[in-house]
């Protein structure tokens, strides 16, 4: 006589090997896919193929990675003013960042060699499009009397530098719990051949340019 099977017991494995979320922490991988590379794809490159009379969408420019970078100079007498930088800085991104160092030293400001000064982040791909974003739609319009940024820091290879004064315009950051106004500078990286083509890749993104001549008339 046959015996009697059981069926195996399955409901434990199954359970254990459920993902479990970090908790406080909202997941930016998830399968949407960011709005700006949508963007980017259906209206950004027929606009500037037109534009710029391109004979091949492989010669539309595109942006490649944003590089944020936040300096702490006193972290070199007080540490803990770099660990605040580095848990706001990955706060904003929502990826880990890179300690900096000092590449040489400088004695008028008591600085040695190898001294970490900084934090950096580099983003790429969906995190990329997601940080620009919320740059351009949330963060600058809390930029008191916010007039637009400047067209004229690009460095002549089609990348683009901008200064933030305030880490506090990220609503990451809860303005109530910092003790030190820290800014940084964001980096656009892009294939662009030229400035202009540049600016106009970032500014089909929504940065919202504005020309040297009237910035200095609202002042």
């Amino acid at each position: 006589m046959a015996k009697e099977t059981k069926p195996k017991k399955t409901e434990g494995k199954a359970k254990q090997a459920e993902p479990k979320e970090a908790k406080g922490k909202i997941s930016r991988d998830a399968g949407v896919p960011a709005r700006l590379a949508g963007k980017y794809k259906t209206e950004i490159v027929p606009a500037l193929m037109k534009r710029f009379q391109y004979k091949s969408v492989m010669q539309v420019p595109k942006l490649e990675k944003i590089a944020i970078n936040v300096g702490v100079g006193e972290a070199t007498q007080d540490a803990k003013l770099l660990e605040t930088a580095v848990k706001e800085i990955e706060q904003i991104t929502g990826q880990k960042a890179a300690i900096t160092k000092s590449k040489k030293a400088i004695s008028n400001f008591k600085l040695r060699e190898n001294i970490a000064i900084g934090a950096r982040v580099t983003l790429r791909g969906k995190m990329m499009y997601e940080f620009l974003d919320r740059l351009v739609t949330i963060a600058m319009p809390q930029i008191r009397d916010f007039r637009g940024v400047s067209d004229r820091s690009f460095d002549g290879r089609g990348n683009y530098t901008l200064g933030i004064k305030e880490q506090v315009i990220f609503r990451e950051i809860d303005a109530d719990k910092v003790t030190r106004v820290t800014g940084m500078d964001v980096t656009f990286v892009t294939t662009a051949k030229t400035d202009l083509e540049a600016m106009e890749l970032l500014k089909n993104f929504g940065m919202p340019f504005v020309k040297r001549e009237e910035v200095s008339k609202t002042k």
